[in-house]
């Protein structure tokens, strides 16, 4: 097992900065074991690796990653690695109300789920022009799941 890192990135870009982290840790053959994101925290991430050097060769030049902090500690962190139950699966064709932003109230068609990003790309119902909108998994409710065919 390896030490635990604090990576700091500009707010709202975690996860683009975690896919290109990984991106290059199998690229380069980095000694990056694990990346935790906790939605709780904004703007920071965990990684666990060998040195501090992987860690900062694999944020290296890349857009949004402001640096290593430094070490934590695996109690400080235990808390973050409690399981959560997802109650409600979303599935692609299923109906479902967007609860907020600009769309708010507007039911909408499931056209792509993007689980990595925690987004879902919808169409809206009542609109006149079929347009694909991404928005955030838990800015949507489930009205109706698709009907399946036999």
């Amino acid at each position: 097992m390896g030490e635990i890192f604090v990576v700091r990135t500009t707010t709202g870009r975690e996860a683009q900065v975690i896919d290109k982290v990984e991106s290059k840790t199998k690229e380069k053959g980095l000694s990056i074991f694990s990346i935790l994101r906790p939605k709780q925290i904004k703007g920071y991430f965990f990684v666990e690796a060998l040195e501090e050097d992987d860690v900062n060769r694999a944020i290296y030049r890349l857009r949004n990653a402001k640096g290593v902090l430094g070490k934590i500690s695996f109690e400080e962190i235990k808390k973050f690695l409690i399981p959560t139950v997802q109650t409600i699966k979303i599935n692609t064709g299923d109906t479902v109300e967007i609860i907020s932003g600009p769309f708010k109230g507007e039911r909408a068609l499931v056209k792509r789920i993007t689980k990595a990003k925690e987004e879902v790309i919808v169409e809206l119902l009542e609109a006149a022009v079929s347009i694909p909108i991404t928005v955030k998994l838990d800015s949507v409710r489930l009205v109706k799941h698709e009907e399946k065919k036999e």
